[in-house]
């Protein structure tokens, strides 16, 4: 039977539950044991599909197709191990499940309540796709006491009653201050956030303090005393300069070793923490820098690009180079400051996104590098918009768009079976809207002797999606006789995955998200190629 590692956190939110857990992941997953991770959201949205990025960061997408919390883009780069759908759930989703059970009678005319149908539609997924895994981590989003946390609390106390404490390890990571004006660390914050998860019924075993400098063995004691926590397991955990420092950091803390010993195993072999290392040295070390503009409507929210930036990160560390962001919002950016803001970058990059806000400073910022030959990557809309571009300037088509944007337009880009033989729009297809979004791992074929081809070795490619709208794929004669090659295709022919542009150093769209699939310890090709060129061009 799997073991079951509940993570928690108090105090406030954002202390990297999400990064202690993938590093964790990875420290048991290197010493040779099978590990799954898992995220609980308390959230009532049923996913965080329909979110904005204001409100909760990245929407990050599985293999499978599930719109997930951008934690697991976390798990995913640390440890290499494909999330799937049944590893996310929200309270919106537990909620929906217990309401439609009731509604089919399954309940057999019980009163449904939070206990005890709730908490078991919790334990449901907690224990739901696990065969042969040593650990499971959980990892619950919020912090305690928060009432939309109170469910899932009490779901894993009871799990934990009903599997013995043999099979179940709590940790708790709490905020650790030091306040300037007094010189003082403080674990007050600590112990008033463990008595809020002891009177739920939880008594952590391991607790996790953040800090911004290192605690003194005395208040390490405290936490101890006060909390009814062996003093070695508090773990200390220091703001690190990179967040690829966390495995080597937890390691250095025995946070690996304490939660082996608590199960009463051993390790099966030696943790190597060396690829961390190496990759840590070329990040924090690294003197020769590329400028990559980002153009977006979410540029100034850190984690609204998540994955996309650790992607270009990962790039840079292939490259031994650092990637410097120029973040540039797209919504103010006018067609005569394009110039200015772009004749010092070495790459630009138009990301995912949906609606028209932005759209235009966008495609003249594309313009741009593809008229100065600037290393350029679109993804998703971003390569949309390059088609838009392309179209208007170059086939000469002025009111070329996108339906989902302009529903009067020329529609190089809309939903699939929206045009007739000629690339014209259809009448009446827009009640078609609903239910045609493509979502997880699709396979895609590379033309032979394309750059695409060259960057992947490969010929065939799989990558994960997460769009409605199609590029028109009617123009595609007039595309190429302009220069524009249509480079990866869907297996049946029908759908453009990938476009790149004759004599030009380096200008690629993809209809995918290959930021999903990069790695820091396998950094993904078209990342590594786009920084190469950045980095040859300067």
């Amino acid at each position: 039977m799997a073991r079951y590692i509940f993570v928690t956190g108090g105090v406030v939110s954002s202390l990297g539950k999400g990064l202690s857990s993938a590093s964790l992941a990875y420290l048991l997953k290197s010493q040779g044991y099978k590990v799954r991770l898992r995220k609980m959201d308390p959230y009532l949205n049923v996913d965080p599909g329909t979110m904005s990025p204001f409100q909760h960061g990245e929407v990050f997408v599985t293999d499978d197709g599930a719109e997930t919390d951008l934690d697991l883009g976390h798990y995913e780069r640390f440890t290499n191990i494909s999330s799937k759908q049944s590893d996310n759930i929200t309270t919106g989703r537990i909620y929906s499940d217990v309401i439609k059970r009731e509604r089919k009678g399954g309940y057999l005319g019980k009163t449904v309540q939070v206990i005890p149908h709730i908490t078991d539609r919790i334990k449901e997924f907690i224990k739901k796709d696990i065969t042969n895994e040593d650990f499971v981590i959980c990892e619950i989003g919020g912090t305690v006491g928060d009432i939309e946390s109170l469910p899932f609390v009490e779901a894993i106390r009871q799990f934990s009653n009903e599997h013995g404490k043999s099979k179940t390890l709590f940790i708790h990571l709490t905020f650790v201050p030091f306040l300037k004006s007094s010189d003082e660390i403080k674990t007050k914050p600590t112990q008033h956030s463990v008595k809020e998860l002891r009177s739920i019924g939880i008594q952590p075993d391991i607790i996790i303090c953040r800090s911004q400098q290192s605690i003194p063995l005395d208040q390490r004691k405290k936490i101890s005393l006060f909390c009814n926590v062996a003093i070695d397991n508090v773990i200390e955990t220091v703001d690190v300069r990179t967040i690829y420092e966390a495995p080597i950091s937890f390691f250095n803390q025995k946070l690996d070793k304490q939660v082996l010993k608590y199960f009463k195993i051993k390790s099966k072999i030696r943790a190597n923490l060396n690829p961390w290392k190496k990759i840590t040295k070329i990040v924090l070390n690294t003197k020769k820098t590329v400028d990559i503009a980002i153009i977006g409507k979410y540029v100034n929210l850190k984690d609204a690009y998540k994955s996309l930036d650790e992607a270009l990160i990962h790039g840079g560390i292939s490259n031994k180079v650092k990637v410097n962001l120029i973040r540039i919002e797209s919504d103010n950016l006018k067609s005569n400051e394009i110039k200015k803001r772009l004749k010092n970058v070495s790459g630009l990059l138009i990301p995912g996104g949906f609606g028209k806000r932005g759209t235009e400073g966008k495609i003249s910022a594309i313009k741009y590098a593809r008229e100065n030959k600037i290393p350029f990557l679109g993804i998703c809309f971003g390569m949309q918009m390059a088609i838009v571009e392309f179209a208007r300037n170059r086939l000469k088509i002025k009111n070329a768009g996108s339906s989902e944007l302009d529903k009067k337009c020329y529609p190089v880009i809309g939903l699939i079976n929206e045009w007739d033989k000629d690339g014209k729009k259809i009448k009446g297809t827009d009640k078609n809207l609903g239910g045609t979004m493509r979502l997880g791992l699709y396979e895609a074929k590379l033309r032979n002797n394309s750059a695409i081809n060259r960057i992947y070795k490969s010929r065939t490619i799989k990558e994960r999606h997460r769009h409605r709208y199609e590029v028109n794929n009617n123009l595609k004669n007039k595309f190429e006789k302009k220069g524009l090659i249509f480079s990866g295709m869907s297996p049946d022919n029908k759908l453009p995955e990938i476009i790149e542009l004759n004599n030009h150093p380096w200008f690629v769209g993809v209809q995918f998200h290959p930021e999903f699939r990069s790695r820091p310890l396998a950094p993904h090709p078209l990342f590594s190629s786009f920084i190469k060129a950045a980095k040859n061009l300067k």
